[in-house]
């Protein structure tokens, strides 16, 4: 496996400070937000200097029932040549349910859900990773996932899920320790022993994030410092391992350069403390299992049943699946509220300054009767349409500049913004009006 060395999470906010940043090896970028003909200067620039760059993807949902979407997969794959990237990662995790296999609508969490540790989603998540590593011209790495809510029954810690995992299919992993400390508060859930249970040999790399508690829960926001509990749990892996590399994730609040720089010499000094009392052995990959010629259908089948009625319960506000914590889905639900409302935000950004302080509260009250089923874009354009429609736009300025936003992005192609067009769209307004 390549040594990768200290890295860090680039983002176009970040771009110039991270292209000036001494000691950085290597960066990630979140696949979905590049495109392959059009790669940022400041990626092109980095890749020059001799950076790796490696593609980090968020919508795959490989712990999902469905099989990996073909599109998605290809996608990554651009991204990765594109790149010249050695690898690429994304999560253990599910980020849609419903469809044809529970004949349901289907439904978008706009988030990562954490899937069962039960032997019939390792099954569908060995089948589905090895469907992506057939489709992807390098490696892959998966990662382990903060969660706030727990599964009832399940059948496996997390160290015997992943290892499982990693000896049936070869996947390297892309330990999070941030994950692992978010997992410990919110599931009572040990690091070390999740550490214990792990095929060390079979890690690609490790992420390292912050985030802040409240009211007992951990929220894993990317967004603050890394606090000293995920510095430990850092050491501690680096005392069994080498990991071959370290990488700092910020998404937003970015501080300034010489905060994030200060962050990366305790990330060193974290791996640094724990390689003092290694002994390192030989370094061997893991290897794969054959495929069972026993059909995953049936598990796939009982999986999308589960998740369908989990999802459903955290955006569309049916029951809650027995079993589950009602408190603990309760916070999840408006998590993923607030996210969708923070994405939305940042995807479509007009929406904030044509309603102001509106914006948060209406779009709370939006997401509440109406979950996201395709995408954040489309999620934005039915926001507004939805508002447009309720009549509860009081504010003139504001409902008018809302339906001229609204009209020129939801047709096929954008609204012409020619004078002589746009006299003719009011001409046509007015005449009507009559």
């Amino acid at each position: 496996m390549e040594r990768l060395g200290t890295g860090i999470g680039w983002r176009p906010e970040i771009a110039d400070a991270v292209e000036r940043m001494p000691g950085i090896d290597w960066v990630e970028a979140v696949a979905e937000n590049l495109c392959p003909g059009h790669l940022p200067e400041s990626l092109r620039r980095l890749r020059e200097r001799g950076v790796t760059v490696v593609p980090h993807g968020v919508s795959l949902g490989l712990g999902g029932a469905d099989r990996p979407d073909a599109g998605r997969l290809l996608a990554l794959a651009e991204r990765a040549e594109a790149l010249g990237s050695p690898l690429v990662t994304e999560h253990i995790a599910f980020v849609r349910a419903g469809g044809p296999l529970t004949a349901s609508p289907r439904l978008e969490a706009g988030h990562l859900l954490p899937v069962p540790r039960t032997r019939d989603a390792l099954d569908v998540l060995c089948e589905n990773i090895r469907i992506a590593q057939d489709a992807l011209p390098v490696p892959l790495a998966v990662e382990n996932i903060a969660a706030l809510i727990s599964w009832p029954g399940e059948e496996m810690t997390e160290g015997q899920f992943l290892y499982d995992l990693a000896d049936r299919t070869g996947v390297r992993l892309l330990i999070d320790v941030a994950n692992l400390h978010t997992n410990h508060v919110n599931r009572g859930e040990d690091p070390a022993e999740a550490l214990a249970g792990l095929p060390l040999e079979a890690i690609a790399y490790v992420h390292v994030a912050g985030g802040f508690e409240r009211d007992g829960v951990w929220h894993d926001s990317h967004a603050h410092p890394v606090p000293r509990p995920v510095l430990d749990i850092l050491t501690d892996l680096a005392s069994r391992i080498s990991p071959p590399g370290v990488l700092l994730e910020r998404d937003e609040n970015f501080p300034e350069p010489g905060e994030l720089e200060r962050e990366l010499g305790a990330i060193r000094e974290a791996v640094e403390k724990g390689g003092g009392a290694r002994a390192d052995g030989a370094w061997r990959a893991a290897a794969p299992v054959e495929p069972s010629s026993v059909s995953t259908d049936p598990a796939r089948q009982r999986l999308a049943l589960a998740q369908t009625a989990l999802l459903s319960a955290l955006v569309a506000g049916t029951p809650v699946p027995e079993g589950f914590d009602r408190v603990r889905l309760g916070v999840q639900a408006r998590a993923l509220a607030g996210k969708r409302a923070d994405v939305v935000a940042k995807v479509a950004p007009e929406l904030p300054v044509i309603l102001g302080a509106g914006y948060r509260p209406a779009f709370l009250a939006y997401a509440q009767g109406a979950p996201m089923t395709d995408g954040y874009r489309r999620d934005a354009l039915s926001f507004a349409e939805q508002l447009l429609l309720s009549g509860k736009l009081a504010d003139a300025r504001a409902r008018r500049e809302l339906r001229e936003w609204w009209l020129g992005r939801s047709g096929p192609t954008p609204r012409s913004r020619r004078p002589a067009v746009r006299l003719a769209r009011a001409t046509r307004r007015v005449l009507l009006r009559h």
